[in-house]
């Protein structure tokens, strides 16, 4: 498409109304896009990074629901916090939310700012994250790659070529961009990406970006992840008793135990380690 006519106005409404006419028939529903205010989709946004949709789902609704705002979730103790976000893993994200919550709170007398520069200054929010979230809590124009939109773009703009960057990819997405409703449009491309992760699997593995999941399996995120499920349901557990529980080296375990102190997960005290 973009190669033999050039990104013209007609190549542009082409475009959108590919994508929009697969959105108006096929486009999916979730929680977080019927119940729009700016908690909610800080909350999405963070839930979804490196999570897919559906294991999202449930979990939203369950978080909202036991933190409804900005000003519950930043008075709720991280043990409750961590709690309720069993399930999703990499835990940091749950800290970093109490954190935004209590930085909202603090400092924005409990509103979202809707400024991207100011976002990315917060916990867990790059660039990307920041922009969605003043595209979907807000309907500014922002422009951002996520892996779904990523597909969409080279599907279509970058036919037969590899080690594709996103600095290549963003000026289209700028130039496409339908700014009479951003957080449909953006929704559209989403949408639109997860079909073509069904029918061109091999899409993503053409960005300059494309890195192959670990193993979770036997790595430090697994470990991390069973300490603090252990110490949640406990108050306060020994090293020797983690040990017990867990049976692996127990340098490995010093040294996990070591960093969830420094990220600010856990603590140790005299009886033992317990959720901060």
């Amino acid at each position: 498409m973009y190669k033999k006519e050039g990104l013209t106005r007609e190549v542009i409404r082409t475009f959108q109304n590919i994508i929009y006419s697969y959105f108006n028939q096929y486009g999916r529903d979730f929680p977080f896009r019927n119940e729009i205010n700016p908690y909610n989709v800080v909350i999405s946004e963070i839930m979804l990074q490196q999570t897919q949709t559906n294991r999202v789902v449930e979990k939203f609704q369950q978080f909202i629901q036991k933190f409804p705002d900005f000003q519950s979730l930043a008075n709720a103790p991280l043990n409750e916090v961590l709690k309720v976000w069993q399930g999703l893993g990499y835990n940091r994200r749950a800290v970093a939310l109490k954190k935004i919550a209590e930085r909202v709170v603090n400092e924005f007398d409990g509103i979202l700012p809707a400024d991207i520069d100011i976002l990315k200054s917060f916990p867990q929010i790059g660039h990307n994250t920041a922009s969605s979230i003043v595209a979907f809590a807000f309907n500014m124009p922002t422009f951002f790659i996520e892996v779904n939109i990523r597909r969409v773009y080279i599907y279509y703009f970058f036919p037969g070529k590899s080690s594709i960057k996103d600095s290549v990819i963003v000026p289209i997405v700028r130039k496409t961009l339908d700014s009479s409703n951003v957080r449909k449009w953006y929704y559209a491309l989403t949408d639109y990406g997860v079909m073509l992760k069904k029918t061109h699997p091999e899409l993503n593995k053409r960005s300059a970006h494309y890195r192959k999941q670990a193993k979770f399996k036997g790595s430090n995120r697994e470990v991390r992840g069973k300490i603090l499920k252990l110490l949640i349901a406990s108050s306060s557990l020994t090293e020797v008793e983690i040990f017990k529980e867990l049976k692996i080296n127990s340098k490995k375990l010093k040294e996990i135990l070591n960093l969830l102190i420094k990220e600010g997960f856990i603590k140790q005290e005299k009886h033992g380690f317990s959720i901060t």
